[in-house]
């Protein structure tokens, strides 16, 4: 039986961040089970439904009166600035922020480009760039080596690269500035990176529109021209869009990844004897870690139900993907790291129209670097205790900013 709201405003501010490794935050228990339904504070003030229980965040995930346009007044940005939230709503919205049918167009035009075939083509190329990476960690003759650096941050960096047709001769550039942007460096590097990055997109872009190759933007500028709909500006939040969303969450599941399986000696022997256990281990690693959390939010437009609780069209409403691949109606002893659990259904990236578009593109990476890292340095082992490693603590992208190992 579903529980009841929570009577008034539930003793939680969001963010929380994470002070356990390998758990979430107790208050997301605690509220899961007073209610899977709460009204939280938001930090610097305002409130917003808080849903952490399984079924009721599937609903609203997809239910079409939700909107995902962070433009809107009463929308919970809880993790943005004043400046941030300016620029934002200064500019037209990206994917995640479009609704119905300007969504569904959207992701349309792109969704080909993460088929099983396109995929399926990209598959040797990511193994060449795993094993460059392996084959540099394994001739330096230094240990420990800080897998972060060495192995996590640049396997995506250079994944993204292979897809939006970044030449060869940039990728260093590229590489340095989404590394900036994601390593435990100051605000003002992480907003120049940022700067950077997008100024370096948007020449690639009029780049390929003077000379589209076989590449995901050169499909696009193409078909778009066929069409007599080119918007260079589309185009640019589109490149920005699928490298900011799939390389940081990637960088972060391959470091924690591999932190979770070395401390479950049990779970990593199994993959290790058998790599066609290695798919459903990624997704019980994506659903243990969960690393992208509370950045689900949505705007009732109108008066909506779900779990029994009414929400109020102009109310905020944020899921948390990690309560609810946490949440013990669905997930049996889901504090178990179970590479055998066949966890698919998790909701790691998320669900309904807005489920990660690159998904299966993430799932590929990991199970490539998974199989092979533990398949050519069969020792591999942590250089410090997993609780003293320097965990990221918001509550935004969850992660790990150093990993030593060796072997």
């Amino acid at each position: 039986m579903t529980k009841s709201v929570a009577d008034g405003l539930a003793d939680l501010e969001l963010p929380v961040g994470r002070g356990c490794p390998f758990a979430p935050p107790a208050a997301y228990e605690r509220l899961r089970e007073q209610a899977p339904i709460n009204k939280v504070r938001l930090a610097g003030g305002g409130e917003a439904w808080w849903v952490s229980g399984y079924e009721e965040a599937r609903a609203v995930l997809v239910d079409g009166r939700f909107s995902s346009d962070k433009r809107k007044d009463g929308f919970p940005l809880f993790t943005l600035d004043a400046a941030t939230l300016q620029q934002l709503r200064s500019q037209p919205p990206l994917m995640l922020g479009m609704d119905g049918a300007e969504h569904a167009a959207a992701r349309r035009s792109v969704i080909g480009e993460f088929t099983v075939k396109r995929l399926a083509a990209l598959r040797p190329r990511i193994q060449d760039i795993v094993d460059r990476f392996i084959d540099d960690m394994l001739a330096a003759g230094r240990r420990p080596v800080d897998l972060v650096q060495a192995l996590s941050l640049p396997v995506p960096s250079l994944v993204i690269c292979e897809l939006l047709g970044v030449p060869y001769d940039d990728h260093d550039y590229f590489q340095s500035r989404t590394t900036m942007m994601v390593r435990r460096t100051s605000l003002e590097d992480r907003r120049r990176a940022f700067s950077e990055l997008r100024a370096y997109i948007d020449d690639l872009i009029t780049r390929k529109e003077s000379e589209p190759g076989d590449d995901l933007f050169g499909r696009q500028i193409a078909r778009h021209r066929r069409e007599g709909t080119l918007d260079h500006a589309s185009l640019v939040s589109l490149a920005f869009l699928l490298l900011t969303a799939g390389h940081e969450t990637t960088a972060n599941m391959i470091s924690l990844g591999v932190v979770g399986l070395l401390t479950h000696p049990d779970q990593l022997a199994l993959v290790k004897a058998d790599p066609g256990r290695t798919p459903m281990a990624v997704e019980e690693l994506l659903r243990y870690f969960t690393i992208a959390d509370g950045v689900t939010s949505r705007l009732a437009t109108e008066d909506v139900e779900i779990g029994g609780v009414s929400i109020k069209a102009g109310e905020g409403v944020i899921v948390s993907m990690l309560s609810a691949n946490w949440d013990p109606a669905t997930f049996e002893d889901p504090g178990e790291l179970d590479a055998e659990r066949g966890a698919r259904h998790h909701l790691a990236f998320g669900f309904g129209p807005h489920q990660c578009l690159g998904q299966n593109l993430a799932r590929v990476e990991l199970q490539i670097v998974f199989d092979t890292l533990f398949r050519r340095i069969p020792t591999l082992r942590l250089a410090a205790p997993a609780e003293e490693l320097p965990f990221k603590s918001d509550a935004v992208i969850y992660g790990v900013h150093e990993l030593p190992v060796t072997w």
